[in-house]
This record gives C-alpha cells, sequence and structure tokens, in this order.
C-alpha cells in the first residue's frame, strides 16, 4: 500500500469518527421517555407561591416502591432570598430549603450572532432553571422533610433555612455565598428528642442539567462525576432507545453508581457547570432523565408537530440511613460550584481541593492537546491583546512552523517515491509469483534509494490529535463562546450569513473557502503513478466529503483547517521551487550474484 492509500485509510477513520460522534447524535436523536414526573419552572417573579412538585428521583442502594418526592404544603407561600455576588444571582427557596435558581448576569443566554452588534438577548445564562426541587432538598419521605416549608434567614454572606420537624429532627442549612462562582454548604441533622431517631436513606438533590437555550439541542447535556481516578459521563447515549447500529433497546430507567467514592458531581451543558463537591464523598450518585417544559411562543407549533419537548437530566447524591441517638447530631459540608465551563479557573478550584474538577471540560483523548492549545491561544489573547480569531490563526502557524521539517521531509521522500514508481512496478511485476521474496526486495529497495513509503502520511497521523484537540477544546471552551472573526460572529458556531431564499439552507463561507482551499492543494500534489483509480476518485472527492462533513462544525475549525491548508499549499510551491537531487539510476537487483547463490 502506498502512502496516498495510507492517506485515504486514515481520513476514512476520521470520517467514520466524525459521523458516529458528531453527526448521528444530531440527525438521530434519541426518542425521549414517556412522562414520568412532574417539572416546577423556575423562578421568574418574586414572591411565587407553586404547586407541590414531584421530582422523578430514582431510588437509593435498595429499590423502593416508589420514588421519593418532595412534600411541600402548597397553602403557604414560597419565600424567595436572593444574594448577588460577583455578577451572580443566588435564589434561595423555602420550598425545600436550597437554592433554587442561578443566574450568571455576565453570560448572556444566547451568544450575539448575525450582522448586528447589539446583544440579541439580555436573558442572563441560568443554571437549574427548570428543576423539579431546589439544590440540596433532602428527600426520603416524611422524616426528613414533613411539610416542605422552611424558614429562611439571611446571613452576613448567605442564606440559612431551618426545619424543625415533629418527630424530634432538626434540620439547619448554612449556605455562604463566595468568590469565584463558589458556594459552601454546611447542613446539619440534629436529633432533639430523648430516643434514638431512625433516618431513612436519603438523597441530597443536586438539580438539572438543561440545554442553555431553545436553539440548543441538548448534545451536550449530561451528568459527570468522578470516582477519584476516573470521570464518567451520563447522558443522551446512555438513556439512548437506540442501541448498537441503531437497533431499538428499552432505555434503562436509572443511572445509579458509586461506592462512598463520588467526589464531586457535575450537571453540564455545552458551557456552563453546576458541580457538588461533598467533603468526604458520597456514598453514591443517582441520574435519571426527565422531560422539560416547553419555552417560547413556539409552544403550541411545537405541541402540534409533535416534536418532543427538550430533555434533562437529574441528579442526587445517595446517603446510606442511620441512627441517631438522643441529642446527636450529624453534620455534612459541600462544595458548590456554579459558573462558566473555564478551564483556568476550574484547574485552579480542583488543584484546591485535589479533585481535578476540570475534567469536567470533557476534552476526551486529546485532552492534553486542548489544554496546550487552551492555554496558548489565552495567553496569545491576553499577552498579546490578539482576538480569538487570531489567536486561531496564530497557533495554526506555529503548529505549521513546528511541523515543518517533518512534511519538508515527507513531501521530499513522496517526490522520490514518484520518480522510482516505474523501476518499482518492473520489481512487482517481476515477483509478482513470490510476495515473499517481492517484499523482501522492494524493503531492499527503499533502503538502497534511501525512501520510506510511511514517510508520506506521518505528517497526517500526527495532525490527527491536533484536529481532535481543536475540536473538543471549541466544542467547551467558554472563551470562544460569541468570539468574533472578520464576518464570524463567533467561533464556536458555523458562519451563517444568510439563510438560502427557498430552500431554508444556512450559508456557510468558512466550509466552501476549506474545500476550495483543499482543491487547490489536491492540484498542487498529483497523484502518484500507478495509483488505483477508486483511490483517485476518491482523492478527487475528498474535498466535497469535508465540506459536507464540516458545514454544520464551528467556524473556528474551518478557519484553523483553511488556515492549515493556505499553509500548506505556501509549503508545497516552496518545496517544488527547491533543487532535489535526482534518484539513483541504478536498476535494482532481481537476483542475486551467482558467488553469493553458491
Amino acid at each position: 500500500m502506498d502512502s496516498k492509500s495510507i492517506v485515504v485509510v486514515v481520513v476514512c477513520v476520521l470520517l467514520i469518527g466524525l459521523w458516529s460522534f458528531v453527526l448521528v447524535p444530531k440527525l438521530y436523536p434519541p426518542n425521549p421517555l414517556p412522562p414520568g414526573g412532574t417539572n416546577a419552572p423556575g423562578a421568574a417573579e418574586l414572591p411565587a407561591n407553586p404547586a407541590p412538585v414531584a421530582p422523578p428521583i430514582p431510588a437509593p442502594l435498595r429499590p423502593p416502591a416508589e420514588a421519593p418526592t418532595l412534600m411541600v404544603n402548597s397553602n403557604q407561600p414560597e419565600r424567595l432570598v436572593q444574594v448577588v455576588k460577583d455578577n451572580v444571582r443566588y435564589t434561595f427557596t423555602s420550598y425545600g430549603g436550597g437554592l433554587k435558581l442561578v443566574e450568571l448576569l455576565s453570560y448572556p443566554e444566547t451568544a450575539p450572532t448575525g450582522w448586528s452588534r447589539r446583544r440579541e438577548t439580555i436573558q442572563p445564562a441560568m443554571l437549574d432553571a427548570d428543576t423539579a426541587a431546589p439544590t440540596l432538598a433532602l428527600l426520603g419521605g416524611a422524616t426528613l422533610q414533613g411539610d416542605g416549608i422552611f424558614k429562611l434567614t439571611g446571613t452576613t454572606n448567605g442564606v440559612r433555612a431551618e426545619k424543625p420537624l415533629g418527630n424530634g429532627l432538626s434540620i439547619v442549612k448554612d449556605f455562604e455565598v463566595t468568590s469565584n462562582y463558589l458556594v459552601a454548604a454546611t447542613v446539619r441533622l440534629e436529633n432533639h428528642s430523648e430516643r434514638p431517631l431512625e433516618l431513612p436513606p436519603q438523597q441530597w438533590f443536586v438539580g438539572t442539567a438543561t440545554p442553555m437555550n431553545p436553539s440548543d439541542r441538548g448534545t451536550a447535556v449530561g451528568v459527570m462525576w468522578y470516582s477519584g481516578a476516573k470521570a464518567i459521563d451520563t447522558g443522551a447515549s446512555y438513556f439512548s432507545s437506540r442501541g448498537f447500529a441503531c437497533t431499538p433497546r428499552i432505555p434503562p430507567a436509572q443511572y445509579l453508581a458509586g461506592s462512598s467514592n463520588v467526589v464531586w458531581v457535575a450537571l453540564h451543558n455545552q458551557y456552563f457547570t453546576l458541580a457538588a463537591m461533598p467533603q468526604p464523598p458520597a456514598e453514591a450518585v443517582v441520574v435519571r432523565r426527565v422531560e422539560l417544559p416547553r419555552h417560547g411562543a413556539d409552544q403550541a407549533d411545537l405541541e402540534s408537530t409533535n416534536t418532543p419537548p427538550p430533555e434533562g437530566y437529574q441528579a442526587a447524591l445517595v446517603y446510606p440511613g442511620q441512627t441517631l441517638a438522643p441529642n446527636q447530631g450529624l453534620e455534612r459540608r459541600l462544595f458548590l460550584y456554579c459558573g462558566p465551563k473555564e478551564y483556568r479557573l476550574l484547574a485552579r478550584i480542583g488543584s484546591r481541593f485535589d479533585n481535578n474538577l476540570d475534567l469536567v471540560m470533557d476534552f476526551g483523548w486529546s485532552g492534553f492537546v486542548s489544554k496546550a492549545l487552551l492555554i496558548g491561544m489565552n495567553w496569545l489573547h491576553y499577552a498579546l491583546r490578539l482576538s480569538y480569531g487570531w489567536a486561531v490563526v496564530a497557533i495554526t502557524i506555529v503548529i505549521k512552523l513546528l511541523f515543518w521539517p517533518l512534511t519538508q521531509a515527507s513531501t521530499r521522500s513522496m517526490k522520490r517515491m514518484q520518480a522510482l514508481q516505474p523501476q518499482l512496478k518492473a520489481l512487482q511485476e517481476k515477483l509478482k509469483d513470490d510476495p515473499d521474496k517481492m517484499r523482501r526486495k522492494m524493503m531492499e529497495f527503499y533502503k538502497e534509494h534511501k525512501v520510506n513509503p510511511m514517510s508520506g502520511c506521518l505528517p497526517m497521523m500526527i495532525q490527527i490529535p491536533v484536529f481532535f484537540g481543536f475540536y473538543r477544546m471549541l466544542a467547551s471552551a467558554i472563551e470562544l463562546r460569541g468570539a468574533r472573526f472578520l464576518w464570524v460572529r463567533d467561533l464556536a458556531k458555523p458562519d451563517t450569513l444568510f439563510v438560502i431564499p427557498g430552500w431554508g439552507m444556512p450559508f456557510n463561507l468558512l466550509p466552501l473557502l476549506m474545500a476550495g482551499t483543499m482543491l487547490w492543494q489536491s492540484h498542487l500534489t498529483p497523484p502518484s503513478p500507478g495509483m488505483d483509480p477508486t483511490q483517485a476518485k476518491i482523492m478527487r472527492y475528498l474535498p466535497l466529503i469535508f465540506m459536507v462533513t464540516f458545514y454544520s462544525l464551528s467556524s473556528g475549525l474551518n478557519l484553523y483547517w483553511t488556515v492549515n491548508n493556505l499553509l500548506s499549499i505556501a509549503q508545497t510551491k516552496l518545496t517544488k521551487t527547491m533543487q532535489e537531487p535526482p534518484p539513483s539510476a541504478k536498476a535494482p537487483v532481481l537476483t542475486p550474484a551467482p558467488k553469493r547463490r553458491k
């Protein structure tokens, strides 16, 4: 197999990966489960008096007859207390005594797009907006909840929620709002009776992972938890109703994992996360998929067309039951991170708590490349005052310069291989009846003429981690959300200029430029002599395949690939101008000398 064939194989593997992990989830989203519970809308007005809610939280470590619910006496009005710090508004509720809503005032719900420079939305990004219970609501029956109404008291930097129960149990929750999107929470369970008190297994509600806005398809929505050794992500793939090769399957009702090793649980979408970090680690974590309420003026239209409702994922920390002696108390401490998926900040917090919270970025197997690229682009942005678009261009140039010697050697080797093709074909024709001898002679031929048939695909193989590193970084880095470059309004989205009339299809310019530069590059590097006609056709239509694959991907990724193609074209032209010594005209030795045979 020559170098061109290897390149084709590598590109096909790349396209299969993009189809499996990028396009299939978008084109064939999983079917929703039947409605299983009631979802409460987020707090939009003060005061509010919603009806009792029943989150479909799964059972603790042993399956009960029914899921625990948040029991609230709706005859009493809900009291909300808000705390604002560092452009973040935290809303606490008396219903369940927890954190009901987090509004990130510095981040809009939808990044600006189009040609207008005005912000297209004044709604801030929200966490836990469509949830059935507040964060740190204790679910486990009447023993832990009573009527569900807590007394809220404002403190110096936060809120205290108190609830005395008729059985002698007292629940006190202290929330202290600190910097860096952190909330320190302390929960105390005290037995004030004169007899032992049996506490049932408990589920400490964390929240609901939801899409960012109505246009978010929810492909990045899920729940991730860290065991101290590995981060496990649970989302649409786990609860999908399609199995291998799109075969139907019955989705599981819940996800239950952990063995006293739940270091943190993070509800995440593409750019934001709400993470609960219990101290010490929790017993287990449970996740359940739920249907979310529809929002917007087109709610009736969506319902009339049978469009499936948006989906979210509820998570809770699981603690086993235990007995509290008279006048005995139990205290647990947790830290909540409610903010953007900003790698530098998450890495700093992870270092402080020694829990690798930055793994919520979910960079994947190319994480080391993603981190290096993100750190480099941030340095170019802050140190050299470059916009993120020019930072992508600069980092692409740096990568190309680093790979320049290797690519140069590969190009020269390919040119020598093309010149030696007639001799190589003659050798293959001569020894076609003896494959072992032909392989041995071909290796001697390569060694004699100092060429390497694998050198042509080596630069492509090295660039694959860089490509995936760029893709994973652009998919989750908050820094590139809404970043502009020339006509591009958001480097994290396609650079749609307008919608083609009559077709309803967006016109994205960067994928077309990328395909054009690939076509130009293919004309500068004609196929090697003797290439199979099928391979030649694949190479001819490869730019079209890439254009279709990249058309709906982020403009930042298309910008990187386009600039990389232009630099490759410049390198090819420069290499052609350099004089290359002609290969040796010495014919290959087809048979050994007589004396050696003897």
